[in-house]
């Protein structure tokens, strides 16, 4: 609960937030979207439109339930909208997948760290989990003002590239066909956009609950959390138009982004790996942040922190694109029964969403 002195957050840092928990190495380095969209060709801009939709309604839930519940975690909004015992499950694979989700993007850190300077992938996990942990351990305030500073820079150079490739390059037949020649996320252009919302949701709930908890004001909420899925839609078809447009070059890259960015110009090149960077620094904050919040009633929250960064170094050796691999559609259908939850709220507990 927001302790009485404290100022409530604004709907610019709520945004900035929520955009930064989701934006993260899969997504800037174009693999999420490029997976989960544009392997549908067209039919992915409306699957986007569906992700966004679905990031507004469940971001704007999590904001009210934790507000309304005092939300230390995802915890108690997870109980509320899905009962004891499945709350206890998604609760659990929420939990795991916010560890997980840390050790991807310190696995990612390290990717981008030995490609960029052909140093040892561990240094790169290291100086991105220092960073990570700083933040942390300053508190929730800490956290929203990374992301404030830092989200913005992304949207903008996410926007640049895109614009600037499409004009240079625009969108041919022959790569809307090279599109649908990859292998989607899953079968189906509508269940890619929902399993995608549905993971990203899985992590956003642990930082949003508590920001509702110490934001009183519906309205900054609700346009918070509308901003900050405008964002993401933006970000989003930024990256599908740019990998669009760029398919025959970028659909075997490991990071897409980084070949379309070069082929904008070299200045671009030689930016884009700090976005890369700095999407992952806000996704590696967000998820270290709901974990420890999750884990702060079993034991001191320093000690939390500390010890999940050092095993998440551990487990981050595993490698960045594994961990996507297998990691994420994995949780995107589990976090699928939290949104089942959410529609359940609405419909049946709407007393606790005023």
């Amino acid at each position: 609960m927001a302790k009485k002195n404290e100022k409530p957050f604004g709907v610019l840092k709520i945004a900035a937030a929520y955009i930064g928990t989701v934006v993260g190495a899969g997504f800037a380095s174009g693999q999420e979207v490029l997976r989960f969209f544009s392997a549908y060709g067209l039919a992915g801009i409306i699957g986007i439109a569906v992700s966004a939709l679905l990031f507004f309604f469940i971001g704007y839930t999590a904001l009210l339930l934790g507000r309304n519940l005092h939300a230390v975690s995802h915890m108690e909004v997870i109980r509320h909208t899905n009962g004891k015992l499945l709350g206890l499950v998604i609760d659990m694979i929420v939990t795991v997948f916010l560890f997980g989700g840390l050790c991807t993007m310190l696995a990612g850190s390290g990717a981008i760290f030995a490609e960029q300077f052909a140093i040892s992938p561990l240094w790169g996990s290291l100086a991105m989990m220092a960073a990570a942990l700083m933040t942390v351990l300053t508190g929730t305030r800490g956290v929203i003002s990374a992301n404030g500073y830092i989200v913005p820079f992304m949207i903008v150079a996410m926007l640049y590239v895109s614009v600037k490739s499409l004009a240079q390059n625009p969108v041919t037949a022959g790569e809307t066909q090279a599109a649908l020649t990859l292998a989607g996320a899953t079968p189906h252009w509508l269940l890619s956009a929902v399993n995608y919302a549905s993971y990203n949701i899985v992590v956003s709930v642990g930082v949003l609950a508590p920001i509702g908890a110490s934001t009183p004001d519906k309205r900054r909420l609700f346009w918070g959390a509308l901003l900050g899925a405008a964002g993401l839609s933006a970000g989003m078809l930024a990256v599908y138009f740019c990998l669009l447009t760029n398919m025959t070059v970028v659909r075997g890259a490991e990071i897409p982004m980084l070949i379309a960015a070069r082929r904008v110009s070299s200045i671009a090149g030689y930016v884009f790996p700090a976005v890369l960077l700095a999407a992952v620094y806000t996704t590696a904050v967000g998820n270290l942040y709901a974990f420890s919040q999750r884990l702060t009633d079993m034991a001191p929250k320093t000690a939390v922190i500390v010890v999940t960064s050092g095993l998440a170094i551990l487990v981050a050796q595993l490698g960045f694109s594994n961990m996507v691999r297998f990691l994420y559609p994995a949780v995107g259908y589990g976090g699928m029964l939290l949104i089942g939850g959410v529609v359940y709220t609405w419909i049946r507990k709407r007393d606790s969403l005023r």
